[in-house]
């Protein structure tokens, strides 16, 4: 069945997103916009684009206006505000438009990384020890060395660099007053993991099926944290980016590999799995499995992991594309 799709996204305007160096995750959106209006069009929907920009209420304005059956939502957030990424879903509930991807609850809810952590723990799924720090409530520290500080409530691994991994209170202290300054708030500081890291691609169909899982292989030169920085995801000259290729499938043995979906499948649904989300784990230096992150409508780029993982089940990118819009369609 063709159907009226209008593809919804941010506009880019890079002086909006210089601040924080988001300019390159917002370039990522739009290779993901042009990859899936390519692949609506062989489908033979009939496709629109919708770009927003700020303020948030111009967002209830546009969205009545459509003349749509189903929002592709590639929607990530007004820059320097990522909680106004469940805007589009909130929206397009309240006027009944079906949308591809995660609802709103789950958008908030994984955005707010201590929350997540909180109900991972509460369903009996391990993730590594953690607290949230500010400037003021560093003597409250009670986590051994090395940690990761990150902010406790953005995504797309904004934050994230080789100084984000700390071995002593002083860069703990830098750390932190680093993200309050950058991001605003608490920092979220969790011990970190060097085991093998793993992420997989849960869809939210009737089967909740995973994706064949990716593994990061780790090729940096010696004494640089083994972490996807934000380098690793945007930065294609970087020994980050280099250095951290994903293997899909990954080599591992079929119980590893039962043991990692189900677990996947365990944070998605925790978290009210809706849409497609992507469950990025690692193992502890017991060999056990931590979930470290839940991130909801992941980048679905040609290039990406989940394009990637897709392709490793046997689909084609318009096979994947078509795929995420039936769900939507059957409110999956």
């Amino acid at each position: 069945m063709c159907a009226r799709v209008t593809i919804v996204y941010n506009e880019p305007v890079p002086s909006r997103y210089d601040a924080r160096h988001e300019e390159q995750a917002v370039r990522g959106v739009l290779d993901s916009v042009t990859a899936v209006h390519c692949s609506l069009l062989e489908l033979g929907h009939e496709v629109t684009l919708m770009p927003l920009m700020p303020p948030p209420k111009s967002i209830g304005e546009k969205l009545r206006s459509l003349p749509a059956d189903v929002i592709f939502n590639l929607f990530e957030g007004f820059p320097g505000a990522p909680e106004t990424e469940a805007l589009v879903p909130e929206t397009a509930d309240a006027l009944s438009i079906p949308y591809t991807g995660c609802p709103a609850a789950m958008l908030r809810l994984a955005l707010d990384k201590a929350k997540t952590k909180e109900l991972l723990l509460a369903a009996g799924i391990k993730t590594p020890r953690y607290q949230l720090l500010e400037t003021s409530t560093l003597a409250q520290f009670q986590l051994g060395y090395p940690c990761i500080v990150k902010p406790h409530a953005d995504d797309a691994s904004h934050g994230l660099s080789e100084a984000s991994v700390i071995a002593d209170f002083t860069a703990l202290k830098r750390q932190v007053r680093l993200v309050d300054q950058s991001y605003g708030g608490a920092a979220l500081v969790e011990e970190f993991l060097d085991g093998r890291e793993f992420n997989a691609t849960v869809l939210g169909d009737a089967a909740g099926t995973v994706l064949p899982i990716s593994e990061i292989e780790y090729a940096l030169p010696a004494g640089m944290p083994r972490l996807l920085t934000f380098a690793a995801k945007w930065a294609p000259e970087t020994v980050y980016f280099q250095g951290t290729p994903a293997i899909c499938p990954a080599k591992i043995p079929a119980e590893e590999r039962r043991q990692i979906a189900e677990t996947a499948r365990a944070a998605f649904r925790c978290l009210g799995g809706r849409g497609y989300a992507r469950v990025d784990m690692r193992l502890d230096k017991e060999g056990r499995l931590n979930v470290i992150e839940v991130n909801p409508n992941p980048d679905i780029g040609p290039e990406a992991g989940a394009a990637r993982q897709s392709r490793a089940a046997g689909l084609s990118y318009t096979q994947f594309v078509a795929r995420i819009l039936q769900m939507a369609l059957e409110k999956c």
